[in-house]
């Protein structure tokens, strides 16, 4: 009997010290545990008329160049074209925040409507097909605005 309590005393202790020491290595890094992903750094592909490049910042997401219309509301439209010196990028996406705008709509070489649905409140990415602008494109004009039309 005495030996039982022993050895469950033993136990305990090294239960209790086990316990401290892993708690106490918080700052460890362990496999489950994972950074936030970094925050996209803001780059400058394409110069954007009609509007401050602040508002509408550019960002790559893997190989696509995302410009951030998520800050956008009720109806407006900017003109994009490549950077001095540089030209458009082989996919392009436009982020978009469900509800603030009904349709966005595109004329490059091609004219498209993209109508976003109100419901859901995260942004969306809208990534354009290939055709609708090509590299000798001049300019890209970008319209938003409640419910638009296909003509």
């Amino acid at each position: 009997m005495k030996t039982k309590l022993a050895t469950s005393a033993a136990a305990r202790a090294i239960l209790l010290t086990t316990l401290l020491a892993v708690s106490g290595c918080s700052h460890l890094h362990w496999p489950w545990h994972r950074k936030a992903p970094a925050a996209p750094v803001p780059v400058h592909e394409l110069d954007i008329a009609g509007a401050a490049s602040d508002s509408f910042p550019q960002y790559w997401k893997r190989n696509t160049l995302l410009v951030d219309l998520s800050a956008t509301g009720g109806s407006g439209s900017l003109v994009l074209k490549p950077a001095a010196g540089g030209s458009w990028p082989v996919r392009l996406a436009f982020r978009v925040r469900p509800g603030a705008i009904g349709a966005l709509e595109v004329r490059a070489a091609q004219r498209v409507v993209l109508p976003i649905h109100p419901a859901g409140g995260a942004p969306v990415d809208l990534e354009l097909t290939p055709g609708v602008y090509r590299a000798d494109t001049p300019q890209m004009t970008v319209s938003w605005g409640p419910a638009l039309t296909a003509e």
